[in-house]
């Protein structure tokens, strides 16, 4: 619907000569009564063009004609322009989401730009966990999203297996396999802890490497088991890239060559420092240590070298909420290499709190201190995990009951969008046992007259996605899709339970097929964005 009502206030609407080229904000009302799309752009108006919002609503107004598409058109409020389609528009866009299935769903936003998204990025170390969980579910179901739309988009991985933390971890496990050879060994301060520590020093004895290898054999295990892990989550990269790499190909010292040709490196206290401050940054990062050793913060230069180099028309790194100071000074390293700040978009993800039965749980015994995904994955499953982790937007904390995961019912959002999905599909096979299924091949050809209220409310419901589904890609935000399922699962959960689908009378049983059609149709395209699967049966 919004994409014929965007083509007409395209047309309908006067744009001052200065103003820019920018898409025409549509929204769906709060209150049923107000209609069925809203648009305050006469609000938007008012300034550019010095009139009253209510006379640029009036005169766009004038500019539509009716035809078969609009019931009514209102100005409500301080100039908002309500607007509701007329019955038979809504019959001819089903008949199309039906004919036309995926295709009608369809978008082109992105033309073929090529994006990269960056995302969990956790360092070898350890297992994941729900943060690094959640980060992958809103990388992957943002990719698929913006590939749904047009986009060209590669995932990356960025391997953070140089420095401090990768060694300690070499550390903790040297340490636990002393002991297990009986000999009396100090743990390392701040060493890593938990089960797969000593997993680790017995494979490593087992391997009867030399001492000097044990760093690279733990943090290879465990880019091992992250990659599993990942895996049987159904997220997938096409680039897994080492920070090791980029000093051992010298992309670290180059890019600190570049930016001392741009003046933006200098040297202070027998340290390598850039010039962060120039560019909003708090104060300036130092690069070197007085020691020689490299900070995060030089690979990190070259990382985001490398991948302005590559000709990205969008860069996004998604990162977890605790790296939130560390935006400004990677966005001066854009800035200082010639590039806006805001070629690279960084979303941050909230951590979640586990629960179970409304009591938070605290520790891992595979840890001994995080839970990890995989815990989780197999308690309730990599789809109801992904659909929780997306249930809210990244940024916002996020409370996962593992007890209510678990149930099968309206209670869990996931297994009731799944099970609309799957009720749908029982229907159609339910028909396709009885011999009259000949007459219900054509769908498309049916009595839209015979839609009744709730009918014609869950078709408007349905023909709504495309304007969601358009909205989550402009504002990256794919949890959008998950809060449109629920709330298109719980319509119809209440539908079916009202209604009986198939009945003695012919016309009536292929109406309400047609618009359980429709909404399969949409069901499936929003699970496949989430990278949920939309089940046959359950």
């Amino acid at each position: 619907m919004d994409k014929v009502l965007r083509e007409i206030l395209n047309n309908a609407v006067v744009k001052p000569a200065q103003q820019p080229s920018r898409d025409i904000e549509i929204e769906i009302p709060k209150e049923e009564s107000f209609g069925d799309l809203s648009t305050p752009v006469a609000m938007g108006l008012a300034k550019q063009l010095k009139q009253n919002p209510k006379k640029i609503a009036q005169d766009i107004i004038d500019k539509i004609e009716y035809g078969d598409i609009f019931e009514k058109i209102e100005i409500a409020g301080p100039g908002f322009i309500n607007f509701t389609f007329a019955k038979n528009f809504l019959w001819k866009e089903l008949k199309k989401l039906i004919t036309e299935n995926v295709e009608y769903l369809s978008l082109d936003i992105g033309k073929g730009k090529r994006v990269q998204i960056e995302f969990v990025s956790a360092n070898p170390t350890g297992p994941l966990h729900l943060g690094h969980g959640r980060g992958a579910a809103v990388g992957s179901a943002l990719s698929n999203l913006l590939e749904a739309a047009g986009y060209n988009v590669e995932k990356e991985y960025y391997i953070n297996d140089a420095g401090r933390q990768v060694q300690l971890l070499g550390l903790s496990v040297w340490a636990r396999y002393n002991q297990m050879m009986g000999r009396e060994y100090a743990y390392p301060d701040h060493g890593y802890r938990g089960d797969y520590i000593n997993s680790l020093a017995e494979d490593f004895r087992k391997s009867s490497l030399p001492a000097s290898s044990i760093t690279d054999f733990c943090s290879k295990k465990m880019l091992d088991g992250i990659k599993n892990d990942l895996e049987d989550f159904g997220i997938t990269f096409n680039h897994w890239q080492s920070e090791k790499e980029l000093f051992e190909n010298s992309s670290v010292q180059n890019s600190i060559n570049e930016l001392r040709s741009r003046e933006y490196i200098y040297e202070k206290n027998g340290a390598v420092w850039f010039k962060s401050s120039i560019f909003e940054d708090d104060k300036d990062r130092v690069i070197v240590k007085h020691d020689g050793e490299y900070t995060y913060f030089a690979s990190d230069i070259a990382y985001h070298k490398r991948k302005v180099e590559n000709g990205y028309d969008e860069i996004i790194d998604i990162w977890g909420a605790d790296h939130h100071g560390y935006i400004p000074r990677v966005q001066a390293v854009m800035q200082a290499l010639g590039y806006p700040k805001e070629s690279l978009r960084i979303l941050l993800v909230q951590m979640v709190t586990l629960l179970r039965g409304g009591i938070p749980v605290q520790m891992s015994k595979r840890t001994g201190e995080f839970i990890t995904l995989r815990e989780v994955m197999d308690e309730i499953g990599a789809d109801t995990t992904k659909f929780l982790f997306l249930t809210r937007r990244h940024d916002s904390h996020l409370e996962v009951d593992i007890e209510t995961a678990k149930r099968q019912s309206h209670e869990n959002p996931v297994y009731y969008v799944q099970y609309a999905h799957a009720r749908i599909n029982s229907i159609f096979e339910k028909l396709k046992d009885q011999e009259k299924f000949e007459v219900f091949r054509d769908l498309s050809d049916f009595n839209g007259s015979l839609f009744n209220q709730d009918e014609t409310r869950l078709i408007k419901k349905v023909l709504n996605y495309p304007m969601i589904f358009r909205n989550a890609v402009l504002a990256r935000e794919p949890h959008r899709i998950t809060f449109y399922l629920q709330e298109l699962a719980s319509m119809f959960h209440t539908y079916y339970q009202k209604f009986r689908v198939i009945s003695e009378d012919p016309e009536l049983t292929k109406l309400r097929l047609a618009l359980c059609n429709a909404i399969k149709i949409v069901l499936k395209h929003g699970l496949k964005i989430l990278a949920v699967k939309a089940p046959e049966k359950m």
